[in-house]
């Protein structure tokens, strides 16, 4: 394993990837029953989204453990699978509805659109062209995006819905206890690695459980024991259940788009940032290869995933927790896999870990991914403005690509400006010219959701 994986080369050992993998896997496990609830409100059965989440989960976080030696996990995505379960249940009331199955199709064919683009190199060029602040930029805000995450699901944050549709992120209320005992978890989190605890974010989710299991407390339920099916029943796995008759209905072709769109940028900055997080751009030449191949493996987790029966597998800003546990291989993502495998048997003992464990250490995450903003010199600011951009629309939209999409976009129109006045310090690479392109024409023709 040790040379297989490179361990000494890249300053880890066996125990810490495994601690860093099953890191990883508790702080994503909840995607196991929050997809299937999802995907379940389309006209998917709860079952067959379930065994497809775990299954699609474990294969493909293996395949790059294996195959890309990179700790990063993949899992079917938060957002494309809403925006999967949406364009299915609006469609029911026009003339043209689309049918879980026509929307599985869109998924795998904006799959093979990414194998393309991942072996023509266009995805791999995105590495280079877009500048270095930017990258830490996105890694900032991935950061923020995911500690709101821990916020929301706690409950520690609480959306307010309007009448026309707009949100507003208030303070929740601290007599619930998923709101205090998170806060707790963030404390003893927080201790552990202030004292230099190896697995502190681990440790201190187990600590979590623990107290959530307290009389009074209440927020581990051990009802789900009873009559338990341990044994996964895969005669109900919907495999290759999509339907391509009617692929070029408006529709479905504004679907594979915007599937296509979201999925390119929400990757990309899930890859740079857990790769900035882990190290790998030390080495510009290293990390733009070790991503560009975990790009390869991606496109394929999508098609893979609409085969088994699930709405768009990619790369989780989640992987972050096993990094900060120290996870530098792909030994942390086959370890990741291996759990989602055996999440198929255990799907009981899964439900027992609370919501405050997983919150509490989305928010840590966070904290550590915010420390590459050292890295951006506001001060200049034509990489300032848009780094500033990406890093506070990710979270305040509540969408990477949002971010990412603005931060191009003021960067290639400022950098332009810039080179005109005679300042020809900020290059634009070509292909950032055209990703302007593509967003300005995807916000005019598709718009912002």
């Amino acid at each position: 394993m040790e040379s297989f994986f490179k361990l000494k080369e890249l300053g880890t050992n066996v125990r810490t990837e495994i601690m860093a993998g099953i890191t990883t896997f508790m702080t994503m496990a909840y995607i196991l029953v929050v997809n299937p609830g999802i995907l379940s409100g389309a006209g998917l059965s709860f079952t067959s989204v379930f065994l497809a989440t775990a299954l699609a989960a474990g294969i493909f976080t293996i395949a790059m453990g294996l195959f890309v030696n990179f700790p990063v996990a993949l899992a079917p995505g938060m957002g494309l699978n809403a925006f999967f379960a949406t364009t299915v249940i609006a469609s029911q009331a026009t003339g043209n509805p689309i049918s879980p199955e026509m929307a599985l199709a869109a998924v795998f064919i904006s799959g093979i659109i990414f194998f393309i683009l991942t072996v023509t190199q266009i995805r791999q060029i995105l590495i280079v062209a877009i500048p270095d602040a930017l990258k830490h930029a996105i890694t900032v805000g991935i950061g923020l995006f995911i500690a709101i995450i821990g916020m929301k699901n706690s409950g520690v944050l609480t959306i307010i819905t309007f009448e026309d549709g707009g949100t507003l992120l208030t303070m929740g209320h601290l007599e619930n206890p998923s709101v205090w005992l998170t806060i707790v978890g963030l404390g003893i989190i927080g201790l552990l690695m202030v004292l230099r605890v190896r697995g502190a974010i681990l440790l201190g989710m187990v600590i979590i459980t623990l107290i959530g299991a307290i009389p009074g407390v209440d927020l581990v339920d051990f009802n789900t024991l009873k009559g338990a099916s341990w044994a996964p029943d895969f005669g109900q796995l919907n495999f290759w259940h999509m339907d391509f008759a009617d692929l070029f209905t408006t529709g479905l072709l504004v679907a594979i788009a915007t599937f296509t769109f979201v999925e390119l940028f929400d990757t990309f900055g899930t890859l740079v940032g857990t790769a900035n997080r882990a190290g790998f751009f030390k080495n510009k030449e290293e990390g733009t290869k070790k991503v560009g191949k975990a790009m390869f493996v991606d496109s394929i987790a999508v098609s893979g995933g609409a085969m088994l029966g699930t709405s768009t597998v990619t790369a989780y800003v989640e992987s972050s927790a096993g990094i900060a546990e120290g996870g530098r291989s792909g030994l942390t993502a086959v370890t990741t896999g291996v759990f989602f495998l055996l999440a198929l048997f255990l799907l009981p003992i899964a439900l027992l870990i609370p919501g405050p464990a997983t919150s509490a250490a989305l928010i840590i995450v966070g904290v550590l991914m915010v420390q590459s903003v050292k890295e951006i010199d506001f001060t200049d600011l034509v990489i300032g403005i848009p780094a500033f951009l990406t890093i506070t629309i990710m979270p305040f939209t509540y969408n990477i690509a949002n971010g990412i999409s603005f931060g191009i976009v003021s960067y290639v129109l400022l950098a332009f400006v810039a080179n005109l006045a005679g300042d020809k310090k900020h290059k634009i690479h070509w292909l950032m010219w055209v990703l302007f392109v593509i967003v300005i024409a995807r916000y005019v023709f598709v718009g912002g959701e």
